[in-house]
């Protein structure tokens, strides 16, 4: 008797082969038979012959770490037909921890991890996930290292190069996180201490992952700009390493900058062409989000958020920043050149609860201030804990790298109360509704490729991602008639419509759209 048999399932098996009709056979975890099993018997039958049965959908780039501690359990991703996230990415993770640093690093993750109240008892990947695998989590969970977090735990908030010994220990911390079971190093290099950091300590570091088979992902020096040469650094710490790299929510961000992802995509192309393994993720929208304090100048960041906040205080700081905002640095990703203040939305705050949802034009505008008193304020009161949205990319760029068949499809969701960006709810539905099915940027087969077998195949998951016998019993059920994203930016903790079943390992987290409350992933390991 098997578990659960789907049948009359129309299958869009992860390859981007055209669907076929067939039955599937599920026991102990795992899909164990593709057939006609009309006369089998099961505990649960489930005809699904008005819907798409494809495998889970693996979001290979989101910031879910610490919802894994978060009460109640937060089933946004799950009703999407999420079964696999990977945490950890643009260089911020929880581990590695060093005693002496641990305070610098709860402060500086604050606003990605949505103040989530966690326990902070591990200091390596492997406590790390011991505590997620004690906690169980709705998705199976990947986890890379972040650079960010490394640095840290090395030289802290430092702006200058690691020394030998400095350098030597980070690359043990990488190599234990790999063999304690990280998929990979990430890399944020718009954000302290990443943005520190100068290509050959990247190198050397991929140098380890390489060595230990992970991949290297990265938040690029710039998505505006510096767009171009930033892609280049990419590639070169990839060719020169010898690692699988990973080019994080792909975008050519600021007016001046929109189509220039036909150019970052030949270079991208072409560095595939000489032998490097090399891909992208982009996310189906034209806004991104992340910390306020990304709007500020490197040098405000060096020493950590305190050192920050005490700049921000200081007159002559605020001038000598409102004058780098204004002209620019050579080299620093400028968002409010990119987008301007009425572009840029205050998304989840702690104390001004009020601001949510309002750009920084508006808000300057009702404190009587301008744009750039008014960021520096909202700081300084929020003891830089707020995340923004910032709408900086247009629909045909969007549009051209989704399509492209070297990116694959990846939420960047962060977390937080108030408005937080869509993506939370919607990323994976508005994908297929929007762009698959509405738009035709490629065909239903395609862009289920696109977010089960492709990223799968980066992270080197050998058995998932795909439906056949002998894989995890990964599989979401979908209405290709309904299924749609509902959250906005505007009201945007909503649930998508059209999931209607989710197995997880072989056990139905949805079942008829509703979530069941199973906690039944598991902690992946590379």
């Amino acid at each position: 008797m098997y578990d659960i048999i789907i049948s009359n399932a129309s299958i869009y098996d992860g390859s981007g082969n055209p669907w076929f009709k067939s039955d599937i056979g599920i026991k102990s975890g795992k899909i164990v038979s593709i057939g006609q099993l009309r006369n089998e018997e099961a505990q649960r039958r489930i005809d699904v012959s008005q819907f798409a049965v494809a495998p889970g959908f693996i979001d290979i780039h989101c910031h879910s770490d610490a919802l894994l501690f978060a009460s109640p359990r937060e089933k946004g991703k799950i009703l999407q037909g999420v079964t696999t996230e990977v945490i950890g990415n643009c260089g911020i993770s929880a581990t590695p921890v060093s005693e002496k640093n641990l305070e610098l690093l709860k402060k500086y993750t604050s606003s990605i991890f949505a103040n989530i109240d966690m326990p902070w008892d591990w200091r390596t990947v492997s406590d790390f996930l011991r505590r997620v695998e004690e906690r169980r989590s709705i998705t199976n969970i990947a986890s890379l290292v972040g650079h960010g977090a490394v640095r840290i735990a090395v030289m802290g908030f430092d702006n200058r190069d690691p020394d030998e010994r400095e350098l030597a220990e980070m690359k043990r911390l990488v190599a234990s996180a790999i063999d304690d079971g990280a998929f990979g190093l990430s890399s944020g290099l718009i954000y302290p201490p990443g943005l520190y950091a100068k290509t050959r300590e990247l190198i050397e570091l991929c140098r380890v992952v390489a060595e230990k088979g992970g991949i290297y992902t990265t938040h690029m020096r710039g998505e505006t700009d510096t767009v171009i040469e930033s892609v280049k650094e990419a590639i070169r710490t990839g060719e020169e390493s010898g690692v699988p790299v990973q080019i994080s929510h792909h975008k050519t961000g600021g007016l001046d900058n929109w189509g220039k992802c036909r150019q970052t995509l030949q270079l991208i192309a072409e560095a595939r062409d000489r032998g490097l393994d090399i891909t992208c993720d982009a996310y189906p929208y034209i806004a991104g989000s992340t910390m306020l304090g990304a709007l500020l100048p490197p040098w405000v960041h060096e020493g950590g958020v305190e050192r920050l906040l005490e700049r921000l205080r200081n007159p002559e700081c605020r001038l000598t920043i409102k004058e780098q905002i204004k002209n620019g640095i050579p080299g620093w990703e400028n968002f409010v050149k990119a987008c301007g203040w009425d572009k840029i939305v205050i998304a989840s705050c702690n104390r001004n609860k009020s601001i949510e949802g309002k750009n920084l034009e508006e808000i300057a505008h009702s404190r009587k201030i301008e744009p750039d008193e008014a960021l520096f304020d909202i700081m300084i009161e929020e003891e830089a804990d707020v995340l923004m949205i910032q709408f900086m990319m247009c629909e045909e760029d969007v549009s051209y790298i989704l399509r492209h068949p070297l990116v694959m499809m990846g939420s960047d969701a962060i977390p937080s109360a108030g408005k937080p960006h869509p993506r939370y709810y919607g990323a994976f539905p508005r994908f297929l509704r929007k762009y698959v099915l509405d738009e035709g940027i490629c065909s239903l087969a395609e862009g289920i490729r696109k977010i089960t077998s492709m990223p799968a195949q980066k992270l080197g998951l050998r058995d998932r991602g795909a439906i056949r016998e002998g894989m995890w019993a990964d599989i979401t059920v979908f209405d290709p008639k309904t299924i749609a994203d509902k959250a906005t930016f505007l009201d945007p903790q909503q649930f998508a419509a059209g999931v209607e079943y989710v197995l997880v390992n072989g056990r139905l987290a949805v079942d008829k759209g509703e979530y069941t409350g199973l906690l039944e992933g598991r902690v992946l390991r590379r």
